[in-house]
């Protein structure tokens, strides 16, 4: 495995067993089996146990909680040879729910359900997702993606009908035409750009001060990555690239994107921001980034743990880009 993969939620070669999805029957005795597990999500938060150290927490699939569940199960695949189902709780709502927490940029809010041990919350992913395994870091990411394409396709796009989930939730088949919906992911590049021994950095508005990350930008139709890489950086920075090249990939289900990590090199290191994309630009040398990653930087924060930015940075530091 390249050193690449191990991004989060990347490289833990989990079975995703596509065959079993379409058979009914077999699905439902996977399920019975006692040792198949359940992971449980809550409005997007998988529910995990807060020890020390934390993991993903599975429920055996006879848990009374799961009788709760407002969709039908989504087959993840197997483990070790059982069955990992992923089950959403998003009907139901804490007595003590602080609304204005939920949905932010960073959510540090738990909910704890009164039926599970007081270990066992749910918490927002971004924020847990270095404490996970890569496996069980992969069997959230699927879960929360699928879920979250469920919950904004519950109609068919050609015709309006409601359509209903089938092979195991990883369709929705509409009984009104016929047509076949399936998860979508959108491709998404963040760049790793150089000019000589800096790179290339930006900010969002609305982010917390000092947060910077590399430059990224949706995909368009009928473009290649590289095409990507050049046009996102020019309409953001105003910066021309030449040579591209792929690094690394990471799924984030943020909610549905396949995030390409690329390399670019810069013809140049003037700068024109577009205040409609970016907030500000700058070039950042690899000596004051050692600075950012040590948390001594007087403006610019580490890039988050876990985000695949952070992952090229730290292995452009290590050049060790392999």
């Amino acid at each position: 495995m390249k050193h690449a993969e191990t991004v989060t939620f990347g490289g833990s070669a989990l079975d995703r067993d596509g065959a079993l999805r379409d058979d009914a029957d077999a699905l439902a005795a996977a399920a019975r089996h006692p040792a198949a597990r359940a992971i449980l999500f809550w409005r997007g938060k998988p529910l995990i146990k807060n020890e020390n150290p934390a993991s993903l927490a599975l429920l055996p699939m006879d848990h009374p909680v799961l009788a709760q569940a407002s969709l039908e199960g989504i087959y993840l695949g197997k483990e070790d040879g059982a069955a990992r189902f992923a089950c959403d709780l998003s009907a139901w709502e804490p007595d003590d729910l602080d609304a204005e927490s939920l949905g932010g940029f960073l959510d540090p809010s738990e909910q704890h359900h009164p039926e599970l041990p007081e270990t066992m919350v749910f918490a927002e992913l971004r924020r847990v997702m270095t404490w996970l395994t890569p496996r069980e870091a992969e069997l959230a990411a699927t879960g929360k993606a699928v879920f979250g394409w469920h919950e904004s396709h519950g109609f068919c796009a050609r015709c309006g009908e409601k359509s209903q989930i089938t092979q195991g939730g990883w369709q929705r088949k509409c009984p009104a035409c016929g047509a076949s919906h399936f998860p979508r992911t959108d491709p998404v590049v963040i760049m790793l750009i150089t000019h000589g021994n800096n790179v290339l950095m930006g900010r969002s508005p609305g982010w917390p001060e000092g947060m910077y990350s590399l430059l990224a930008g949706f995909v368009e139709p009928g473009e290649t990555l590289e095409a990507a890489v050049r046009r996102e950086v020019f309409e953001e920075s105003g910066v021309r690239i030449g040579q591209v090249s792929y690094l690394a990939s990471q799924p984030w289900p943020f909610p549905a994107s396949l995030m390409f990590g690329c390399a670019g090199v810069a013809l140049s290191d003037e700068i024109t921001i577009d205040p409609v994309e970016i907030e500000d630009a700058l070039w950042i040398s690899r000596e004051d980034m050692m600075q950012v990653f040590a948390g001594d930087h007087p403006k610019i924060l580490p890039a988050r743990k876990g985000a695949i930015a952070h992952f090229l940075l730290e292995n452009w530091l290590a050049d060790r880009l392999d």
